[in-house]
């Protein structure tokens, strides 16, 4: 995917000096820790699905209708973004995503700039953090909360709704404008404009349906087919 996020940046020293050590925490595991406190372990996305095809993971999902949206709350799955090693999840994915990062001075992990290569749209973003600025880049949760409720999420315990909140495989760092469009839209009703990108984009969506045991619907399934007719060799990213 993003291809984009397909290769994952180790935090390293930053330009203020300030290092932020989380190489040996993300080769062993991701630690995820909600505003409530509660520790959710998270198994490094990096071994999440080694070497398989989209489409032979596809075929393995279960397809059946989508479930009762009754009872659904962003709050099922977690109460803000929780932390892996010293940075909130937003910020770990934004230092992933952009380049050129620059940090706020004086806190412990808050990306001040950097520059996004928006793998929805193509778009070349620069991103400044403050109040009317910050929402040009947002954090987009690749399978929807609302569709992974729908398909199977309420099933799960609700540690394991956490971990997928906070996992950076369901994660990337996207245009504002275009991800609300997209808003909880599964792959039958909304894809990335740009087209070079909707094979990686369906593969990450496989690849979270596979990790946290969700369903597709029949339409869903049959537009991933679709995208996945033109790159029969993709493979769902590592993390």
């Amino acid at each position: 995917m993003r291809s984009s996020t397909a290769s994952l940046k180790f935090f390293t020293t930053n330009a203020i000096g300030k290092p932020l050590a989380l190489f040996a925490a993300l080769c062993l595991s991701l630690v995820s820790i909600g505003s409530s406190g509660a520790a959710i372990a998270i198994s490094n996305p990096a071994q999440a699905s080694t070497a398989v095809k989209a489409s032979t993971a596809l075929a393995a999902l279960k397809v059946q209708p989508w479930a009762s949206h009754a009872g659904y709350a962003r709050s099922q799955f977690s109460d803000g973004w929780g932390n892996i090693g010293s940075c909130d999840t937003r910020n770990f994915i934004l230092q992933r995503d952009l380049s050129s990062v620059t940090w706020r001075s004086g806190a412990s992990c808050e990306v001040a700039t950097g520059v996004l290569n928006d793998p929805y749209t193509g778009k070349v973003i620069h991103f400044v953090r403050g109040v009317q600025t910050s929402l040009a880049v947002q954090i987009d949760h690749v399978v929807p909360l609302s569709n992974a409720w729908m398909t199977g999420a309420q099933l799960i315990s609700a540690a394991g709704r956490n971990s997928l909140y906070n996992d950076p495989l369901n994660l990337l760092a996207v245009d504002g404008p275009t991800n609300e469009a997209k808003s909880d839209s599964d792959a039958s009703a909304w894809l990335p404009p740009r087209a070079a990108f909707r094979c990686s984009y369906v593969a990450r969506q496989i690849a979270v349906k596979r990790k946290y045991h969700l369903w597709v619907t029949g339409t869903e399934k049959a537009a991933m087919q679709g995208v996945l007719a033109g790159c029969p060799a993709q493979l769902l990213p590592t993390r």
